[in-house]
């Protein structure tokens, strides 16, 4: 399972819960925003009171929202209780380690709740509407680059709740008439206008620096800025999205048996809605300035703001240019928006939780002999570091665990000899690549769902190909990089 799981949190939450699940429903999400607010408290003053009051709030919203957590996510839990008592086994002074583990799983929490927030004021918005449409209409030729460029950007702000609404566009619009009555050409078109989708969602934790790949690896880096990690991943996202675009016009019909030339449609709500973001992520880093934090730590502060903003802003002609209104809608609606989430923070949390414990409980020979084999791999790193992630997501290990490892080591050991903005760039380019790839991920397990198919057909039929080009020219590049 990867790091978002409302693919089945929804179904799962209405089984066997009785009256009572409105009433929990909305304890978790006042615990949830009590754990942002008081990460929030800490991040801007240093309290140590609301870091540890935090902490509690999580362990009651991980208890009170038990009955709703998919297997995977109540696996993953056990897995950080079982790794604690080892823990207070283990080390001589295991509650400062353990209170600095749980500080990470509180930061996620946190970061997943601001995201969270975004998609109030965007599943009202009529700008997204217009995009969606603009981006289902575009002729053969350009409906690849422009779904998957729209994936990435709606990716940023909704986050998993993209695949969900493009592919029940797609389906809409996808009809037997436009199809011109051939059966096939459906499904070629069907399958293509997925898999864009899908490919351009995932580029979005590699490039967004409001994704949850850039906070986990700039948060363990703390030596490492965006401004440094940026043309790398860039770059990165960029070789993916022509490898992917090249793969679809390989494997589409012919230019005869795609039907009539249709009119394109005007890509200016899409220009709108970039100006948008640009705006949010302006904001972000203003606030990062302004309070000299850490770009994540700015995240769980801007983003909300912003999202009340934009929500104000629709609701500007009600009264008191509409700073009322939104406010009370937030309120309102808020539970809801954060009752599907649970999942998400807990695969989250967990693999931030595990991957500092792992670091932590090694021994200082096994610290050495670690230390030494990256220094051994030397300029190889960065395209073994990037393998090694997406082969792990292909038996079950979240991405987030190995990478919050991987970035714990290298923090904890230093590598002169590596670029670190490179090496974090092959981390990220691994971790999307496990996106379109692992049966384990919640964007493979959503797609699963829409299909048909499972989860590994997807990503060997579909995506085998295109997953072979990405390790091979990314390993090389990478190596040729260092």
């Amino acid at each position: 399972m990867e790091v978002g799981s409302t693919y089945n949190g929804e179904v799962e939450s209405t089984m066997g819960l009785g009256r009572h699940e409105p009433v929990a429903r909305a304890w978790c999400s006042r615990l949830l925003v009590g754990v942002a607010v008081l990460a929030v408290v800490h991040l801007l003053n240093g309290a140590t009171w609301a870091e540890s009051l935090a902490q509690l709030l999580l362990v009651g919203f991980l208890m009170l929202g038990w009955p709703r957590f998919s297997s995977m996510a109540r696996m993953l839990a056990l897995a950080c209780v079982a790794v604690s008592f080892f823990a207070l086994w283990r080390l001589p002074a295991p509650w400062a380690v353990l209170h600095e583990a749980a500080e990470g799983f509180v930061f996620l929490a946190a970061f997943m709740t601001a995201l969270a927030v975004l998609r109030l004021p965007a599943y009202r918005s009529k700008l997204i509407r217009r995009c969606g449409h603009s981006l289902l209409l575009q002729p053969p030729t350009w409906r690849y680059p422009i779904l998957a460029l729209g994936s990435t950007l709606f990716g940023i702000v909704l986050n998993f709740g993209v695949l969900n609404l493009f592919m029940s566009m797609i389906d809409k619009s996808n009809t037997l008439g436009s199809a011109q009555g051939r059966v096939w050409l459906q499904e070629v078109r069907r399958r293509r206008m997925l898999l864009a989708t899908l490919r351009g969602f995932t580029l979005a934790p590699l490039v967004s620096p409001l994704g949850i790949g850039v906070a986990v690896v700039l948060a363990n880096l703390e030596t490492l800025t965006w401004g440094e990690l940026f043309p790398y991943v860039f770059l990165s996202a960029i070789i993916l999205f022509l490898l992917g675009w090249a793969c679809d016009h390989v494997a589409g019909p012919s230019p005869k048996a795609r039907g009539s030339i249709i009119e394109r449609p005007s890509l200016m709500p899409l220009a709108a809605f970039s100006l948008l973001l640009l705006t949010l992520v302006m904001l972000v880093f203003a606030l990062a300035t302004v309070l000299s934090l850490r770009l994540p730590q700015a995240v769980v502060i801007g983003v909300p703001l912003g999202a009340w903003i934009w929500l104000a802003w629709q609701c500007r002609g009600i009264s008191y240019a509409g700073v009322g209104p939104a406010t009370v809608m937030l309120a309102r609606r808020l539970p809801d928006v954060l009752s599907g989430i649970g999942n998400e923070i807990v695969a989250l949390g967990s693999g931030a939780y595990l991957g500092y414990l792992s670091v932590a409980l090694l021994d200082p020979a096994q610290l050495g002999g670690v230390a030494s084999l990256l220094v051994d791999l030397g300029n190889w790193l960065p395209a073994v570091v990037l393998l090694l992630i997406v082969i792990l997501a292909q038996v079950g290990v979240n991405p987030i665990i190995s990478v919050t490892f991987l970035t714990s080591m290298v923090a904890q050991v230093g590598l002169e000899s590596v670029s670190l903005p490179l090496l974090a760039a092959a981390m990220l380019s691994g971790w999307s690549l496990t996106m379109v790839s692992s049966p384990f991920t919640a964007a493979m397990m959503i797609m699963s769902r829409f299909t048909g198919m499972t989860a590994g057909q997807i990503g060997l039929r579909w995506n085998g190909a295109f997953l072979a080009a990405s390790l091979v020219m990314a390993a090389v590049l990478f190596r040729l990089a260092s």
